[in-house]
Formats: C-alpha cells, structure tokens, sequence
C-alpha cells in the first residue's frame, strides 16, 4: 500500500517520469472530468503515445464499475485512483473502491451467446482486451491496469 493508504504503484523510481495521486466521490458526475484529466496528462507526457483511446476506455470502465458497483453510487465514499507514467514501462493506472469486492472469474462473459443482448456487463471485457496487463489486488476493491510504452524507431 502506498503513502497515506493510496494504492502502490510499483514502476522504477529512477524512470518515472510523472506519478499523480487522485480521489473522487463516488458519484457519476465525477469520472468524465477525472478521465479527461488523466488523457490530457497522458499526452502531455507522451506516456503512452498513439494508446490514448485505449487508455481513456479503461480508466473510464474501471471507474464505472469503482462507483456504480463497488461504491453503489454512494457520494458518501470515496474512489481512489493512482496514475504512473515511466519511460520504460508506460502507463499504469490503479483503481480503487471501498465496497465488498468481487471475483472477475464471477462475471459471465458478454460474448457468449446467452450474453451478447444483456444492456451491462462489458467494462470488465473491454479492460481485459485493451490493456497490456490488467490484475485484481485487495479482494476484487482494486483493479491495476498497465498499457506499456510505445517503442519509438
């Protein structure tokens, strides 16, 4: 765990380039501005060049579900998030909730054929398929997502 109870982000020190703590209320409102700011940090750092849109999804899946379903929209409690940007490894972004948790095995697949209609259920989906590494620390409360650097020629 990192200062202050903030989620740790493990990047080397040496070659981070810029490391920014957020918290937000768990209310709907809150994550657009928060995405925003992170894409526009992202590049301004160039951190994970020509990968923004992948990056911006995520982060905005992975609050979706840290306020809807891990915080039950309740403005009462907070959603933490903690971006790391460092030359070698790129982007790594650790999202966190105060709620009960949950096991990713649990949650059926949208692209099963019984599934593909269902109006929810995609976020979990799409983080895995646009992030380079995606884990679940601290019972299911907190999702780590890593997009790594774009290897200039």
């Amino acid at each position: 765990m990192g200062t202050h109870g903030r989620p740790s982000c493990e990047f080397d020190a040496d070659k981070l380039i810029v490391r920014f703590d957020f918290t937000i209320r768990a209310h709907v409102r809150e994550i657009t501005p928060l995405v925003e700011r992170v894409v526009e940090m992202v590049k301004g750092f160039g951190c994970a060049r020509g990968k923004e849109f992948e990056v911006e999804l995520s982060l905005h899946e992975a609050l979706v579900n840290a306020v809807v379903h891990g915080s039950r929209s309740d403005p009462g409690k907070d959603v933490q998030v903690s971006v790391a940007c460092d030359e070698s490894r790129g982007i790594l972004i650790v999202v966190r909730d105060s709620g009960p948790g949950f096991s990713p095995d649990q949650i059926p697949s949208p692209i099963l054929a019984q599934n593909i209609f269902s109006t929810h259920g995609r976020g979990i989906y799409l983080i895995n398929q646009l992030m380079d590494e995606v884990s679940y620390e601290r019972g299911g409360t907190e999702i780590r997502m890593r997009k790594g650097a774009v290897k200039s020629e």
